[in-house]
């Protein structure tokens, strides 16, 4: 039997964390950033949750609960200003959208 201890947690959200860092860097499609945003926040929520289990308490885990609600009310509001810029300006590249106005 294979015991997993919070090293390996720890290695896991950090490669997802710096995955998901490159992509909001690098790319310039706005649903890609949109989702590397996310996979930053589920590579911090692992990390809570293993500290949550390492230490024995429920903190992390219904810490994680609340970042997971904020962040599925991102995910609405920010599809949603995604899908009225694409009305507005046929486009989701970033380097188009840096105007706002106009």
């Amino acid at each position: 039997m294979v015991l997993i201890g919070i090293n390996e947690f720890i290695y896991v959200a950090s490669i997802l964390f710096l995955i998901g860092l490159l992509g909001v860097l690098l790319r310039r499609n706005t649903i890609v950033i949109f989702m590397s945003i996310e996979l930053m926040l589920n590579a911090i929520n692992l990390a809570l949750v293993a500290f949550s289990r390492f230490n024995n308490s429920m903190d992390g885990s219904i810490f994680v609960f609340f970042i997971m609600t904020v962040a599925a009310a991102e995910v609405a509001l920010g599809l949603a200003i995604i899908v009225m810029l694409y009305r507005q300006r046929q486009t989701i590249l970033v380097n188009e959208l840096k105007q706002l106005n106009g």
